[in-house]
């Protein structure tokens, strides 16, 4: 079992990370940690009051002393590697994660400061592991032997990219794309946030720039020290924020250098797997991609939870009249998104021996 540390354990990624890590066979929670306001508490005090899980609050956690996540050299020596997933500035967050990569402590972050970093992998495990392979270089930067940084995408993406993956070889040549993000995206509930109930926001700060090009990292290469961006599609996007408490929909339109036929595009998406699939990681779901026949299907409410929340789901393809086809996607944003989408590339990163035990 590997000693993992949770940084920013008690706002809403943080939580999802508690509850996902429960039981889970390959790492245990061995620290929580948060902003020095929180510190000095047991996690089930510093929750009080604004535990938004469903699930309670696992018994192995609750009466963990939350520690300042700041004080690295205390906290370094006590896990194997750490999650990180805190609300701070960009130049916060940026120093915070190399100063426990350089304390040989690997970081798998939820936050975007490090996401366009050049040689840090943005990973999502089904689709670029190969990125991995920068890490040796990022160490030789760092001055590392075993610490190093890597992230997940933007939460937007993740409902939407994973179905065009299975398409490339057709030529992605140009990408529409209106997601429908739920509060949680915003680590708010609708206690916390009433002005959200029975209403639309068409407006979410960064979401249309992170989810036009992030994708593009997905899809580059690794080229000696850096990964370098895809060329193409390009990917214009509207990100809105929607009164559902989980859930990112996406709606997408798409054109081809060669035009795929339904029946080449259906028989893509029923058929991919990726190598969380093939090597069956804990938290792999099987199949990755679910297609919906049904005209009203993929829904927010009914469908978020597919594969215990890491499953993708598509429906309602069919021609477009300015862009060759479109769908529409669904992904679960604090699972597949966030927390969870960490917790498989960790187990990917672990697999490959990027992440191991400390001596």
């Amino acid at each position: 079992m590997l000693r993992v540390g949770i940084l920013g354990a008690t706002g809403m990624v943080g939580q999802r990370f508690v509850t996902l890590l429960d039981g889970h066979p390959w790492f245990t929670v061995a620290l929580v940690a948060t902003s020095a306001g929180s510190a000095g508490k047991p996690y089930s005090d510093a929750v009080e009051g604004r535990w938004a899980m469903s699930d309670p609050i696992p018994e192995s956690v609750k009466d963990l002393v939350v520690r300042d996540a700041s004080r690295v050299s205390e906290i370094a020596p006590l896990v194997d590697f750490v999650f990180c997933a805190v609300d701070m500035t960009k130049e916060e967050i940026l120093a915070l994660e190399e100063a426990y990569a350089k304390a040989e402590t690997p970081v798998v972050s939820n936050n975007s400061a490090h996401r366009m970093t050049p040689d840090v992998p943005m990973i999502m495990p089904e689709l670029n592991p190969e990125h991995a392979l920068v890490i040796p270089t990022q160490r030789k930067r760092l001055g590392t032997k075993t610490g190093f940084i890597t992230v997940k995408p933007n939460c937007s993406i993740q409902s939407y990219v994973p179905l065009l993956h299975p398409l490339r070889d057709f030529g992605l040549k140009a990408v529409s794309v209106c997601t429908y993000q739920a509060i949680s995206g915003a680590g708010k509930s609708f206690k916390s946030w009433p002005e959200m109930v029975d209403n639309v926001i068409p407006y979410i700060k960064g979401e249309d720039e992170k989810s036009e090009r992030e994708p593009l990292k997905i899809w580059g290469s690794v080229n000696g020290a850096a990964i370098g961006l895809a060329a193409e599609p390009q990917i214009s996007a509207q990100c809105v924020r929607v009164a559902a408490s989980d859930g990112h929909l996406a709606a997408v339109s798409v054109s081809f250098d060669r035009k795929p036929s339904e029946a080449e595009i259906l028989e893509r998406w029923k058929s991919f797997e990726g190598a969380p699939q093939k090597k069956k990681l804990p938290s792999a779901p099987s199949p990755l991609l679910h297609v919906f026949s049904e005209p009203d299907r993929p829904q927010t409410r009914l469908d978020r939870d597919l594969g215990k929340g890491m499953a993708i789901s598509a429906g309602r393809l069919r021609p477009d009249s300015i862009f060759d086809w479109k769908f529409v996607a669904l992904s679960h944003n604090t699972v597949r998104g966030a927390a969870g989408g960490a917790i498989l590339t960790a187990e990917l990163l672990t697999n490959e021996g990027y992440i191991t035990a400390k001596k």
